[in-house]
């Protein structure tokens, strides 16, 4: 398997090129608009063809490129079904393998960040989206966030993985690029420990965090696949070239 972790620096977005070997085809997790023509890029150098883009949800900080990339590279759009989103070509489906090639993922559901959240299982490594991050996890005051829901995706689901298993998220704001369940298991100050999950709806009821900046135009964007949507204020044009810092994993 050919393997490259991209790193958008100003929403914090990570994005995974999965490449096969036999077949020349590769996908990408969790494209970022603003650096469509960097991914492509990096697929072209390595010899392969861009044949999927897959999202583990609908995003509230930033706008995919899956529409873009379509466009100019014929992938097809992988998303979770349960959104029922018209411009998707391929529905995952919890349990049912996604398949390119030698590339075989395991989507995981796992809401509670969103309701229709999945995190992939790949190859002793789990790309876990915004519902598991870096001794952190994502937030679940917005969007159908519900916090027993991702208490019990991540120590329920991702927690019954090999501690060995290494764990790719969707952001990382402090520079880290990857961690393993054991790690977050043992060192995860939200969810790892004796956290209990009462204790966890109460942590994540009192973050009292602000309201997401662009999360009006980044969702119904994202339901489009990749639209900026119309009648975005001048300040926040820079979201459809170039993402403003937000911390909003």
């Amino acid at each position: 398997m050919i393997f490259k972790q991209l790193f958008e620096p100003v929403s914090s977005t990570y994005t995974y090129l999965l490449g096969c070997e036999a077949t020349g085809q590769a996908l990408l997790i969790d494209p970022v608009l603003p650096t469509w023509a960097r991914d492509l890029a990096a697929v072209n150098t390595l010899g392969l063809k861009l044949a999927f883009t897959i999202e583990t949800h609908i995003h509230a900080d930033h706008i995919t490129s899956a529409k873009k990339l379509k466009e100019i590279a014929g992938s097809r759009i992988a998303g979770p079904a349960l959104d029922q989103l018209p411009c998707t070509d391929v529905g995952i489906v919890d349990g049912v393998p996604f398949k390119m090639g030698s590339i075989e993922l395991v989507p995981i559901h796992t809401p509670g960040h969103t309701d229709n959240h999945f995190a992939y299982a790949h190859a002793g490594r789990l790309y876990t989206g915004d519902a598991l991050l870096i001794e952190a996890c994502g937030r679940t005051d917005f969007q159908s966030g519900d916090p027993a829901a991702l208490y019990h995706s991540v120590r329920g689901k991702l927690f019954a993985y090999d501690d060995d298993t290494l764990v790719y998220p969707a952001h990382d704001y402090e520079q880290r690029r990857i961690s393993t369940i054991g790690q977050e298991k043992a060192r995860n100050p939200r969810l790892g420990g004796e956290r209990t999950l009462e204790d966890f709806v109460a942590l994540m009821n009192g973050l009292n965090l602000a309201y997401p900046k662009f999360i009006d135009y980044a969702v119904p964007g994202n339901r489009e696949c990749g639209a900026c949507p119309a009648g975005v204020p001048e300040h926040l044009q820079q979201y459809c070239a170039q993402i403003a810092q937000s911390r909003q994993g």
